[in-house]
C-alpha cells in the first residue's frame, strides 16, 4: 500500500496543542491549510524537543551573513496563535520525526512518521484509517511561523505539572510523595 503523505507547504496554521489535564494530557501537532487538517499525537518530550530543535536551526540561520532568510529573533506578534485545537484530532500517532531546512523556500521541514512495529511491541494500530506505517506529515513553515511554533510549544510544555524542587519528579495536584530526605 503507497504511503498517504499529508503535505502542507505553506500551512495556515501549525500548532502544538494538548487535550485534557495537566498529568494526563495528550499532545498534538495540528496543521491547517484552508479546509484541510491534520492532528497528530505525539509525546510531551517529542514536543519540546522540537521547538528547542528549530529554535536552534533559527538561531543559527540568524547568524549567517546579512541574515538573508530574515530569520526573526523573537516571535512576530502577528504570529502568535492562542487558539485551541480543532477538531478532528488523531490521525496517527508519531514515532520517528525529521528537522531540516530548505534554503531554496526558507522554510523548516517537519516529517512525522507513525509508530511502527519497531517503535512498540504491545500497542494497537492508532491511526483509524489504515495500517500503521502508511501515513506521514509533511509541513513546510516559513522561519517567522516556525518561531511562533516554538515558542507557543515552550509555553505549552511548560503549563503542565510543576516540578518538585528536591526529586525532580512532576508533582500531582493532590500531593507527591517525594523519594528524598528533606534537607
Amino acid at each position: 500500500m503507497p504511503t498517504r503523505v499529508h503535505e502542507f507547504s505553506w500551512p495556515d496554521r501549525v500548532v502544538i496543542g494538548t487535550i485534557g489535564l495537566p498529568g494526563a494530557r495528550t499532545f498534538y501537532l495540528q496543521v491547517r491549510a484552508g479546509a484541510q487538517i491534520v492532528s497528530i499525537a505525539l509525546e510531551k518530550q517529542q514536543s519540546a524537543v522540537l521547538a528547542e530543535k528549530i529554535d536552534e536551526m533559527l538561531d543559527q540561520l540568524i547568524t549567517v551573513d546579512g541574515n538573508p532568510f530574515s530569520v526573526p529573533t523573537g516571535t512576530p506578534i502577528e504570529l502568535v496563535d492562542n487558539d485551541p485545537l480543532e477538531p478532528p484530532l488523531e490521525q496517527f500517532r508519531t514515532g520517528a520525526m525529521t528537522l531540516d531546512w530548505d534554503p531554496t523556500t526558507a522554510q523548516i521541514v517537519v516529517e512525522a512518521y507513525p509508530l511502527t512495529d519497531d517503535d512498540t511491541e504491545d500497542e494497537e494500530p492508532l491511526d483509524g484509517i489504515g495500517t500503521k506505517g502508511t501515513e506521514m506529515m509533511l509541513v513546510r513553515m516559513p522561519v517567522g511561523t516556525a518561531r511562533a511554533f516554538a515558542k507557543r510549544t515552550r509555553e505549552i510544555v511548560g503549563a503542565g505539572r510543576p516540578i518538585c524542587p528536591r526529586c525532580g519528579y512532576p508533582m500531582d495536584a493532590d500531593g507527591h510523595e517525594c523519594t528524598l530526605p528533606e534537607v
